[in-house]
This record gives C-alpha cells, sequence and structure tokens, in this order.
C-alpha cells in the first residue's frame, strides 16, 4: 500500500549537510560495509501521531529497507512511544494538557496495529517494544538494547520521526553505548528542511554515519 502522493513531501537536503571536510578518519563514511546478520533496522515513533507531508514520505523507504534487511536475514525493530506514568517535570515544561498528549501519543491496543498501516510487520521474527523517554537507548526506558545485545546485534540502521528529537536522542545514545550508527537521511523527517538538515549534519559529525536508503539498500546487499 503506497501513500497519496498529495500528502507526503521530501525534505531537501543539500549538500551542506555533510562537512566539506570528511569527518570519519578522513574517510566519507565511517562504516563501508555491514553484516546484514548483525544489523537492526531501529524504526523510531512511525504512529500516525506524527503526521504531515514530510512523516508521510519516508513510509515507503522505511518498508523497502525493513523488506530488505529481513530477507538478508537481519532484524527490524519498531520503536513506539510508550505512556509511562505522569511525570511533574514534564507537565511543568509543556502545561498538563500538551505533556498528556504526548504521553499518549503511541496509541493504545497491539502494538502493530498501532503503526501507520503501509508498513509490513513479521510478528514472528520482527520487535516491537515501547521506549518512555525521547532515547530508545536510554538505561530503564525501553527494553530494546538488552534485546539486541541478546542477539549480538553491532550495527544500528536508524529511521523514523522526528530527526531532530527521538532519532538524533536514539543515535547519540545508541553510538555511545557502542553501536555502529548509520542514520537514513532521507527515511527521517522533522518539521522542517532546516531543522532536519541541522540535526543530520551533528550526528554525521560526531555519532554516526548519515546515508540515504539507496546507499543503505546498496550495503545490505553487498553484506549479503
Amino acid at each position: 500500500m503506497s501513500c497519496d502522493s498529495s500528502t507526503t513531501s521530501d525534505h531537501r537536503s543539500p549538500t551542506t549537510t555533510r562537512p566539506a571536510r570528511p569527518a570519519h578518519a578522513g574517510r566519507r563514511h565511517a562504516y563501508p560495509r555491514l553484516d546484514p546478520a548483525r544489523t537492526a533496522l531501529v524504526v523510531i515513533d512511525m504512529v500516525p501521531f506524527s503526521d504531515g507531508p514530510y512523516e508521510r514520505g519516508v513510509i515507503p523507504r522505511i518498508e523497502a529497507l525493513a523488506g530488505a534487511l529481513r530477507q538478508a536475514g537481519g532484524l527490524v525493530a519498531w520503536v513506539l512511544p510508550g505512556s509511562g506514568g505522569r511525570r511533574a517535570v514534564r507537565e511543568e515544561f509543556y502545561g498538563p494538557e500538551i505533556a498528556e498528549l504526548f504521553r499518549t501519543s503511541g496509541g493504545s491496543g497491539p502494538l502493530a496495529r498501532r503503526l501507520w498501516p503501509q508498513f509490513t510487520v513479521d510478528e514472528d521474527r520482527d520487535l516491537l517494544v515501547e521506549k518512555t523517554a525521547v532515547s530508545t537507548f536510554f538505561p530503564g526506558c525501553c527494553p530494546l538494547p538488552g534485546l539486541l545485545a541478546e542477539r549480538r546485534i553491532d550495527t544500528v540502521v536508524v529511521c523514523g520521526v522526528v530527526t531532530d528529537v527521538c532519532v538524533a536522542g536514539s543515535a547519540r545514545d545508541a553510538f555511545t553505548l557502542g553501536s555502529r550508527v548509520i542514520v537514513v537521511a532521507d527515511g527521517t523527517a522533522a518539521g522542517s528542511d532546516e531543522v532536519h538538515n541541522a540535526a543530520l549534519r551533528t550526528l554525521y559529525r560526531s555519532f554516526g554515519d548519515v546515508r540515504p536508503t539507496t546507499e543503505v539498500l546498496e550495503l545490505i546487499r553487498a553484506g549479503r
């Protein structure tokens, strides 16, 4: 099932998203190859709460990556916002109404049914988890880090929404915990081109590779 093109849009990602001088020991990319069997596609917060033309635009690319990595023997992990408990600091920061809106943004019911319906989820093979923090990899707030460690996953390919908040936070913490991180530039979305590209530039300089979907698909094929 594909998205209606009238409701989708792509971020404009100029070449300035990447520094003119390669940041990774003189190389354009830190990770020129990956082993699909030790790679997880981490799909963050792809639920209808995060709706907009940019968000809808990344759905087909994430679907393509998930299918390719499964076929190559890799792992797909769907991470959804979890409700958790009410926190006074969030209510003070956002106000009670907005804090509650964010707290319940992941919806209710079976996890697979909370995702955008365009996605194909293999519930026998994929992981479906909730997180109660901005970052998927913040200690104690999501079971995914432990599940990946059990499966000897050493590389995470990060996509989803939004680029500058949950995607960036997850990529940073994954790198801090020792994972090889690849962020999918056109598989993430934010509220504007400026915010999206600024977040990708920071991630590329300090926390992981940033590549388009076509290059990540090629890495998966080459690693089989």
